[in-house]
């Protein structure tokens, strides 16, 4: 009975070192498939068979010794390139295909990128979307300022893209007891418009500054002189102006821009 039991345990223990053994080896296994870059500062780990997907391609030739690669201090493949790029470069090793973020506009740096790395069908990619990114027309830009020189309507500011808009607004702050509130949300008439009506102190000394000066009030004039100098710095050129017989465009009943 005994030597039924001792056999037992011993042929258990033999089968946990087997076992041992073939994870170890997998793991091992799994390791060398395993190939850590460190392509401009950013660190990727990938497997090898990723890299060398293409044929006669610069990774190719790293991981199969063709092509010699320097070693940063940790030992890692160090490639001197656009490490944030890098990442649509690997994607479309992994993918097969190109594709893209939203609004992606370095088609021309990634295009260097995919030249670079001897990837043909990532630079045919990029070259039929930049293509066809041209032959796209572009949705014209408008933007409108009107000053009507009364309280009670003060100063309206439209543009048909959001993003101006809010441009302004993160410019000028509300300054009630020494605290910046943010941009007075009772002027916000929608994403696409902007309707200033009085700007005077108020009794419990409330005001609208400039955001990097809180000492600096602002009024009508200010206000228009700033969304001017935002829409030029922003692209837009003036197309049109109405009533500018005291000879500054500050001074215009309406402005009209267009990008």
């Amino acid at each position: 009975m005994e030597r039924k039991i001792n056999r037992r345990e011993k042929e258990k223990e033999y089968e946990g070192k087997h076992n041992s053994l073939e994870d170890a080896d997998q793991g091992k296994n799994c390791k060398s498939t395993l190939m850590t870059l460190n392509v401009g500062g950013y660190l990727y780990i990938t497997q090898k068979q990723t890299l060398t997907k293409y044929p006669d391609t610069f990774l190719e030739g790293i991981v199969n010794g063709k092509i010699l690669c320097p070693f940063d201090a940790d030992g890692h493949y160090f490639i001197d390139r656009d490490g944030l790029l890098f990442r649509h470069v690997l994607n479309f090793l992994r993918n097969g295909e190109l594709l893209l973020p939203e609004g992606f506009r370095e088609n021309q740096l990634l295009a260097q990128e995919a030249e670079f790395f001897q990837l043909k069908g990532l630079a045919e990619e990029v070259k039929s979307r930049w293509e066809k990114e041209q032959l796209t027309p572009r949705e014209t830009t408008f933007l409108e300022i009107t000053d009507n020189h009364d309280r009670s309507q003060g100063l309206r500011i439209f543009c048909n893209a959001p993003d101006f808009i809010a441009k302004i607004k993160s410019r000028i702050v509300l300054v009630s007891k020494s605290r910046l509130d943010g941009f007075p949300e009772e002027f916000s008439i929608s994403s696409n418009i902007i309707q200033f009506k009085y700007f005077i102190k108020s009794e419990n000394g409330t005001r609208l500054v400039l955001k990097e000066d809180n000492t600096f009030v602002c009024t009508l004039e200010t206000l228009k002189f700033e969304a001017i100098m935002m829409a030029l710095k922003c692209g837009f050129r003036l197309l049109t102006s109405l009533d500018c017989s005291k000879g500054s465009i500050v001074h215009s009943d309406a402005l009209h821009f267009i990008k």
